[in-house]
């Protein structure tokens, strides 16, 4: 597979007015804590959607175990140009991380949908656009641990932080999808420790970078909490 620089800011950028592209992870118990059967806890939340301090956009999500599996998944309402854009997605995830299915739908201008079934290293998607047929792509990465990141669903960025393995610290890349965007490609990620906040408090801050655009990460106890991307003076907040 060719390995894309992926422009996640595909998710952030989009929200400054940048026309929402329609054919468009969740790990241990706390950062630090030692690690389990499975990398991810329960969690549910909103969050803020900012561009420039204005607020754009909401999101509302959901971390839960399934059996043995678990099932992240969130709904956003943004503010676009042609009017308020509605983006839904359910991710189906194995205990270890890795993703098993997924499943995103947008209405809005225009309505899109699709379904993604992992298999190993190989994903396979079925698109369905309103008055086209379905189109099916499939790709395959170098190895079964992909994280999904979608346009315009910030809580995919939780469970990012948390495939991250924070006892090994350093720089951590990993394989990437963007599924309303049919784009694989790959992020570094990097743990610069804990940072004080506007509260006092201080959070784990984890930097997410591709070659054109950094995005800050930031934990309290393995909860995302706040994601900053400097460069497009956007910003997520945990309600």
């Amino acid at each position: 597979m060719t390995r894309n620089t992926v422009s996640f800011p595909a998710a952030l950028v989009a929200i400054l007015g940048t026309a929402i592209v329609v054919a468009v992870m969740f790990v241990s118990a706390a950062m630090g804590a030692s690690k389990s059967s499975s990398l991810f806890t329960q969690d549910k939340g909103n969050f803020r959607i900012l561009a420039n301090g204005q607020q754009v956009g909401k999101e509302e999500f959901e971390i839960n175990p399934s059996g043995g599996e678990w099932v992240a998944k969130g709904t956003s309402e943004i503010q676009a140009a042609d009017g308020v854009t509605r983006v839904s997605g359910t991710l189906q995830l194995h205990a270890d991380g890795t993703p098993a299915n997924y499943e995103w739908s947008t209405e809005g201008a225009k309505k899109a949908s699709a379904t993604i079934g992992f298999s190993g290293p190989t994903a396979t998607i079925e698109l369905r656009m309103e008055g086209r047929r379905p189109f099916t792509q499939q790709f395959t990465f170098n190895s079964p641990q992909i994280a999904v990141l979608d346009n315009n669903l910030y809580y995919q960025y939780a469970i990012l932080a948390h495939l991250y393995d924070n006892d090994k610290k350093g720089v951590q890349t990993f394989s990437v999808l963007v599924p309303q965007e049919m784009t694989p490609g790959s992020v570094a990620v990097e743990s610069l420790g804990e940072q004080p906040s506007s509260g006092g408090k201080k959070l784990e801050e984890l930097t997410v970078k591709t070659e054109d655009l950094e995005v800050d990460l930031f934990l309290d106890a393995g909860r995302l909490v706040r994601i900053v991307a400097p460069s497009t003076n956007a910003e997520i907040v945990r309600q």
